[in-house]
């Protein structure tokens, strides 16, 4: 794994360190927010999962914009710097809000997100050549920055917040997002030499006070949107439409070789609604089945449930340097992989995950416990998926679309889960438990239930995909060899 580490740009260090603090921040708020949703703010399961499917939808959603001010407007590493600013700024304002204030704080957070998540993407993909075979193994490996912040986060999170209340926890948060700007400021020499025409040309000040008013207004009406949340979904639609245009606005300027280049990363990115999805469920359908059905241990030591969900991110930091090291090897033996194989292996390793969580049902207590190892179980089959579907995804950008459109694009990608937020609430409002049924055998049958029709359509959806994948693989103009070829 060193001498993976050692082979990437200097650059790659720099914006590893990067990622990391700022999804510590992140997770150290997602990983709580369905239950402060419901302990805080009184609201009941159906209207937190739609709550939380709004958030992430704002998140994910104002992504695109980012990409596009990265690309066009600010630059990529000034567009970095205000969404950590402004994220800092949200979880402070988290951390000391009261009720009524609650959603201009988690407003202010979606902002924040939308500006700061594509750029560090976009900064690294060009720190590679065309062609560079330590793309894959780079961005793997990037991905596990994300999930070393993660980890902490979902495990300090819930911690903290039993133990000292939710303001201590969000305050975290905004502390990792300051050490996250003091790292950029002493290490921002590294990519001194990454420009784009947008980050060589000077910003006035009336720019400024432009960008100031706009990150306001846009805190306010996201703000307005998590209290609307049908409203919200209309308004994403009516986004992604325009996205799509111009996304096709700018095949139609492309040459034929771009341009089948482009669909098949279109069709990638549908897939990646799919997996998103079941994403979803970590933070709302699964951890409220880990806190009201599954034994509160991991590894024999006693947790709050919802730290579970870093079971997600501990089995990718594990099994990303393996992933890249196997991409590493198939590489230097000539071994194609392509894409699609990868994104149809990914969504079949999801929906075993699914299938093994409807398992539980039979091997239970008396008052509906099970052991957490159904869990462990579960999130590495999905983990692994995840990084064949989600971590390559970016990757996949980078190396299908034109490099004058990939911050735009990669934000275009981070529409996939602000459309699966919706779907997913959708999917997890399917288990919210009636007020009638106290949880134990009752919920752990609507659980279960739920979980089996969730495995049984991905497993489907997977079938559909290895289909296609020859298909989609004569598109990116490669062959895929046989199992036998890759042993």
């Amino acid at each position: 794994m060193r001498a993976l580490f050692r082979d990437q740009p200097r650059a790659f260090y720099m914006i590893f360190l990067l990622e990391m603090w700022e999804r510590f921040g992140f997770y150290t708020v997602q990983g709580i927010l369905t239950l402060y949703f419901i302990r805080f703010l009184g609201f009941d399961h159906k209207t937190a999962f739609y709550t939380f499917g709004a958030f992430s939808a704002l998140v994910y959603g104002m992504v695109a914009i980012g990409g596009f001010l990265g690309d066009k407007v600010l630059g990529t590493k000034r567009t970095i710097v205000i969404g950590l600013v402004t994220l800092c700024l949200g979880y402070l304002a988290l951390a000391i809000t009261t009720k009524e204030y609650v959603f201009l704080a988690l407003g202010l957070i979606c902002v924040g997100n939308g500006l700061f998540k594509a750029n560090p993407s976009n900064l690294l993909a060009k720190c590679y050549e065309d062609g560079d075979h330590r793309l894959h193994g780079g961005f793997t490996l990037y991905y596990m920055a994300v999930n070393l912040g993660s980890t902490v986060a979902l495990i300090a999170g819930p911690t903290i917040s039993a133990k000292y209340g939710y303001p201590y926890a969000y305050l975290l948060s905004a502390i990792g997002l300051l050490i996250g700007l003091i790292n950029y400021a002493f290490q921002r020499h590294h990519i001194a030499s990454i420009d784009t025409p947008a980050d060589k040309r000077p910003i006035a000040l009336w720019h400024w006070n432009i960008i100031i008013i706009g990150i306001l207004f846009a805190t306010k009406a996201s703000a307005y949107l998590l209290q609307h949340v049908m409203i919200a979904k209309n308004i994403l639609w009516v986004v992604i439409a325009m996205v799509l245009v111009t996304y096709f606005v700018y095949m139609s300027k492309e040459k034929k070789s771009s341009v089948l280049k482009m669909i098949l990363a279109l069709i990638l990115m549908f897939e990646a609604v799919i997996f998103f999805v079941l994403y979803q469920q970590m933070p709302t359908s699964i951890n409220l089945f880990a806190i009201n059905n599954v034994y509160p241990s991991l590894f024999g030591i006693s947790i709050d449930p919802q730290s579970f969900q870093a079971l997600n991110p501990l089995w990718i930091i594990v099994m990303s340097p393996l992933m890249a090291m196997l991409y590493e090897k198939l590489y230097k033996k000539g071994v194609d992989f392509p894409m699609p194989y990868k994104f149809a292996s990914g969504m079949t390793l999801c929906g075993i995950s699914f299938l093994i969580l409807y398992l539980p049902r039979f091997f239970h207590t008396d008052l509906g416990i099970v052991s957490s190892w159904w869990l462990i179980a579960s999130y590495f089959f999905q983990s692994i998926g995840e990084l064949m579907v989600s971590a390559l995804g970016v990757a996949m950008v980078a190396e299908l679309v034109p490099v004058h459109i990939t911050g735009f694009v990669m934000g275009m990608f981070f529409l996939t889960p602000a459309i699966a937020a919706f779907i997913g609430a959708y999917v997890a409002s399917l288990t919210a438990l009636p007020e009638t049924i106290v949880p134990g055998v009752q919920s752990l049958n609507i659980y279960t239930h739920v979980f089996l029709w969730i495995g049984v359509v991905i497993m489907g959806v997977s079938l559909v995909m290895w289909v296609a994948s020859p298909f989609l693989a004569r598109m990116m103009g490669k062959k895929h060899k046989s199992s036998a070829s890759m042993l």
